[in-house]
């Protein structure tokens, strides 16, 4: 039996799971601007809406410290 590192072992994992995955398809953008801006706020709409099912803790963010 082969000896695997950890890192091979889920190098070899990520792989097999990158491959059994669906391939991320989107719609072909609209022609018209207007259609293409309604699809895009339907898809922001639709994002926002995956987004909300997780909870996430204010201590979950960084903190951010901007120096000039």
């Amino acid at each position: 039996m082969p000896q695997f590192t950890r890192r091979q072992l889920a190098a070899a994992l990520s792989a097999s799971a990158l491959l059994a995955q669906a391939p991320i398809t989107s719609p072909p953008l609209p022609q018209n601007p207007d259609e293409e801006l309604k699809a895009a706020k339907e898809s922001i709409q639709r994002n926002s809406e995956q987004l909300a099912k997780f909870p996430l803790e204010m201590s979950t963010e960084p903190a951010v410290h901007f120096k000039a």
